[in-house]
């Protein structure tokens, strides 16, 4: 199974999106410049499903 977390964290960065702070449980809190909000985003990311949603909360248009 394809770990998608270190790929996604990159796409954010390039981006533009930044690191707010830790969430409850192995969340961390992210802000896109884009949709000017916070999103959540696990640290343990194994679906590319769950990759692509975070893609699409932070208003990113990359498809895994």
């Amino acid at each position: 199974m394809a770990e998608y977390e270190k790929k996604v964290r990159e796409v954010l960065k390039k981006n533009g999106c930044s690191f707010v702070r830790r969430g409850k449980g192995d969340h961390d809190i992210w802000h896109s410049p884009l949709t000017s909000g916070n999103f959540p985003v696990d640290s343990k990311i194994k679906s590319r499903h769950i990759a692509n949603t975070i893609m699409k909360q932070s208003g990113i248009k990359h498809h895994f």
